[in-house]
């Protein structure tokens, strides 16, 4: 982020960051978990990649996700819009630990108008909103 190459939307708590959401074009972010899925159906690169997450201890299950990666979108439309993908986990039906979610949770896009676009890996899937 300090060089120019990423961006994040941050959330805090009074003065202390307490979670965020990075997010950037491919150019910036060019490796995503199950890059060989992603690739092996020749995609067409969107214009933004949400590609993390971080909760802090204390904060998780308490929205901070959510406002994240609403602010990375509210971000996404003053930088000129466009194409949006998130690579969340699905965690219906199941417990996943929070190791396994620093690409999100699939609800959590789905409910801030993402699509499932197709499954990359055993419950992870590539997500799209456009922003104009």
């Amino acid at each position: 982020m300090r060089e120019g190459r990423a961006h994040a939307a941050l959330v805090f708590d009074g003065k202390d960051c307490v979670g965020w959401c990075q997010f950037g074009s491919p150019e910036e972010l060019p490796r995503i978990h199950n890059q060989r899925a992603y690739l092996a159906t020749n995609p067409t690169l969107p214009d933004w990649r949400i590609t993390c997450f971080f909760s802090g201890s204390g904060y998780r299950g308490n929205g901070v996700a959510s406002a994240a990666l609403k602010g990375a979108i509210e971000q996404i439309k003053n930088l000129g819009g466009g194409r949006i993908e998130g690579y969340p986990e699905d965690t219906e039906g199941r417990k996943a630990a929070p190791a396994f979610l620093f690409n999100g949770a699939l609800t959590t896009f789905e409910r801030l108008g993402f699509k499932r676009l197709r499954l990359i890996g055993k419950h992870k899937w590539v997500v799209t909103r456009t922003v104009r």
